[in-house]
This record gives structure tokens, sequence and C-alpha cells, in this order.
């Protein structure tokens, strides 16, 4: 490729906090559940990398991106519910709102070519596109986010998207002050928020921060991991119930304390249901064999989270308070879907 920035080339990064940023120094955008890419566009030639270096333009075959020589940094994503693509509709309105499916983009990278051909047509991926970062023989990491913003906005015909080839690259939006971006934080993954004056930094955690949207839930603690360390609890295992009145797990909720994780031994026996084993097939863990403890479905805890794949949480919940007056009957997996 002749173009200013070569790949490989890290995303910048953002750092969490609790709360929105405010000023006039700041502009806000909504935060997606995808894959982090970059595009290097030169001619009619893509190479499409992810946040670790890996390639993904074989896997998303549907994703085209309009002839010239450009590097655009933004995320892949299949969005939830079916929407129809054309005609350079964009974001706008309540299409920005969509949820994304996670574990269907999850499912698109596979050896299989057949299989990546059939998905890319049953569920097709779009480019959101957030930045700028090189275009004709200038690079653009030294220029301010907000001209890098308006460049990209010039960049994509001054709308929401490019219609190229059945594909669009949408632009993502972006608003001005945290009460337009509060909607995103009940409606999204989050906002990412961005200092306007600040230059795009590789690899960095700096000029950028993002706040997750967090949700809540009341689970049955169906068991519990021993920690690393002999006579602690490393997790508890979570559970809800169906509408049929399975009571399925759908996640865990690690974190404590040292004294925590020792006290919770002692907690937790009374409740003990006898059943024990390691690499359960309700896939508690399929990754890798880990000891588990069962319990009696007594137990109820608040958790909070903030992304959910295939009915189960992604990452780790947070325990905000056990409830002793909550029924564990009451427990149910509608609440992910709230």
């Amino acid at each position: 490729m002749s173009l200013p920035l070569s790949p490989p080339l890290a995303p910048q990064l953002a750092r969490s906090r609790d709360a929105l940023p405010e000023g006039e120094n700041w502009a806000y955008e909504p935060k997606w559940d995808g894959f982090r890419a970059i595009a290097f566009v030169d001619g009619d030639a893509v190479t499409l990398l992810s946040r670790g270096g890996k390639e993904l333009e074989r896997y998303f075959p549907e994703l085209t991106f309009p002839a010239g020589r450009y590097v655009l940094d933004g995320e892949i994503v299949i969005d939830a519910v079916s929407i129809e693509q054309g005609g350079g509709t964009g974001l706008g309105g309540d299409r920005g709102q969509d949820p994304q499916d996670f574990n269907a983009l999850s499912q698109r990278i596979h050896p299989a070519a057949s299989r990546i051909e059939r998905l890319s047509g049953e569920i097709p991926a779009r480019y959101i596109a957030f930045d700028l970062l090189a275009r004709d023989d200038e690079a653009l990491l030294e220029t301010p986010y907000g001209e890098r913003r308006a460049a990209l906005e010039a960049h994509l015909g001054g709308g929401s998207g490019i219609d190229f080839g059945g594909s669009i690259v949408h632009l993502t939006p972006s608003v001005a002050t945290p009460a337009e971006a509060e909607p995103w934080l009940r409606d999204t993954e989050g906002v990412v928020a961005k200092e306007l004056d600040a230059p795009y930094l590789p690899g960095a955690r700096k000029g950028m921060v993002k706040v997750k949207r967090q949700r809540t839930i009341d689970a049955v603690v169906v068991g519990w991991r021993p920690g690393k360390e002999e006579g602690t609890v490393g997790s508890l295992i979570l559970g809800l119930y169906t509408p049929e009145g399975e009571l399925r797990v759908v996640g865990h909720t690690s974190g404590f304390k040292a004294a925590e994780k020792r006290s919770l031994v002692d907690t937790l026996a009374p409740y003990a249901s006898g059943a024990t084993g390691s690499a359960d097939p309700s896939r508690w863990r399929s990754d890798k064999e880990l000891e588990w403890v069962g319990l009696r479905p007594e137990l109820v805890i608040e958790v909070s989270f903030d992304q959910v794949s295939a009915g189960r949480i992604r990452h780790g919940a947070k325990v905000l308070r056990w409830r002793d007056d909550k029924p564990p009957a009451e427990c149910v997996v509608e609440q992910l879907d709230a």
C-alpha cells in the first residue's frame, strides 16, 4: 500500500469513567458492541485489521468501501434486529439506538468460507466509522479530533453514510453535550467522549473516555468456584429461571476482597447441594476445567453488568447487594432483555 499510514496500527483507546466529562472541549458518541477495526483503503484494495492486528476482510465479504486512499477507524457490528439497508439512510433517528448482536458477530470468525458466505447474506454486518486517520498523502494523527471529525463528515459526503455496492459505510452520531448523550447510556452500550483538541494516539488511553451502560438483575446463586488461595471463594455462579421453570446459568460474579473470599466459604456452606465437579456440561465454563460447588437455589443476589451475548453475561458481574427479600422464583431470564 502507498498510504501515509501503513498497517498494522494500534487503535487509540478510552479510559473508563463512572460519569460523562463536561465542558466545551468534548464531543460524545454512542459506544458500539462490535469488533474495533481500522480500514486501510488504497484504490480498490482494502485491509481491515482488528484491534489485535488480525485481518478481518475475509470474514466480512459484504463490507465494501468506496475506492480512494484513506484510513478509517471504526467498528464492525451486526444489528440484533433486521433492518433494511440501502439508500444512504445511515444512523439517523432510531437507527443509532438499535442493539447489536455480538454473538452473531463472533460466529463470523470461522475457517469455512461457505459458512461465512451464507451468514454474510443472512445477517450482514455494517461498518461504523468514527475517525479519519489519513486521506490521500496526508496522515491526520496529529490533527485535533474536532478537525478530524469534520474531515470524516466531508469524506462521507456530509451525511450519515455512503452507499457503495450495496454496503454502507456509516458515520457514527456525535453530539456536543452530556444531556444529548444521556439517552445512549440507557439505550446503547454506553458513551465514548472525545477531547476536541486531542491528537490520535495509537495504543494510548488518552484523549478519550468511555462510560458503559450499567444494568442490574436479581439472580439466584446456584454455585461457586474456589479461589486460587485455599479455603476461599473465587466467584459465584449465577442462574435465572426460564419461562419453563428451568434454572439456567447466565454468568458469574467475582472481584471479592480477600476477607470476603474467606468468609463466603462459611456463608455458603449451609446451602451446599452436595453436587460438585469440573468442566460441567452446563457450560459454567467450557474453555477450561474449573471446579464448582453446587448450591440449593435459595440465595438471591443483585448484580450489575454491561453486556449480554447469547443469553449470558459476557463479562463478570459486580455484586451490589444480597436480596433476602426476593424469592428465587422471581429471578427470571426476561431481566436480561429489559
